[in-house]
């Protein structure tokens, strides 16, 4: 079952997809290897995505696949699972996209994050104010636009002025490149979700 929900993953079929995991666990399979199974399948379609094999309307997808299979499965498992850390993550204030803030979302939680997501258009008093509330590892921003860079520079630099030092920040988008990086002050930036994965891992520490 595993394999056969595996390549159905891959393979973009939500609706079978969706069915399998459903009788599966309807069936007492464990909801860990099923989660397990959409990682991994997660994992795949961002290695396509990064070799050009897959595009956006692919991620996209394979982002809410593992949303929907995600939602019903998570009741089934008892305790907490181990995470591999926290992440608050959200849009900068001036930009409202949120399809790479939500396909970024879908693969962190795949890979075992915990994400608390903050939303679009975030002003900088509240980013601030959630970071302080969550205390996250992590804190991921996403622009798609030119004029969210400067709305990161001054997210960045008040996380910072507000004394949050050990949080390690990632930046993510369509404008978004080394420069961009050393610019608003991030320690990392990602271009796509399967890269932003990675980054995220090793900021928190955690060997491939």
């Amino acid at each position: 079952m595993q394999e056969e929900l595996f390549n159905k993953i891959v393979d973009m079929d939500e609706e079978g997809s969706i069915k399998l995991a459903k009788e599966y666990l309807e069936g007492g399979g464990d909801p860990q290897k099923l989660l397990e199974t959409c990682r991994n399948a997660m994992g795949v379609i961002g290695d396509k995505f990064e070799k050009g094999e897959y595009f956006l309307s692919e991620l996209i997808l394979g982002g809410e696949i593992f949303s929907s299979i995600m939602e019903f499965t998570l009741p089934h498992i008892k305790g907490e699972s181990e995470k591999l850390g926290k992440i608050v993550l959200g849009t900068v204030k001036d930009d409202i996209h949120n399809i790479g803030k939500d396909i970024f979302k879908a693969f962190v939680e795949a890979a075992g994050f915990e994400v608390i997501d903050i939303g679009v258009d975030v002003p900088v008093e509240e980013f601030v104010k959630q970071v302080q509330e969550h205390k996250p590892d992590i804190i991921g921003m996403s622009c798609l636009i030119t004029a969210g860079i400067s709305s990161m520079k001054k997210t960045v630099e008040a996380i910072k002025a507000a004394g949050i030092t050990d949080a390690k920040i990632i930046i993510g988008g369509g404008r978004v490149d080394e420069e961009v990086r050393q610019l608003t002050g991030a320690d990392a930036w990602a271009d796509d979700a399967a890269k932003g994965v990675r980054l995220c891992k090793e900021l928190v520490g955690v060997k491939e």
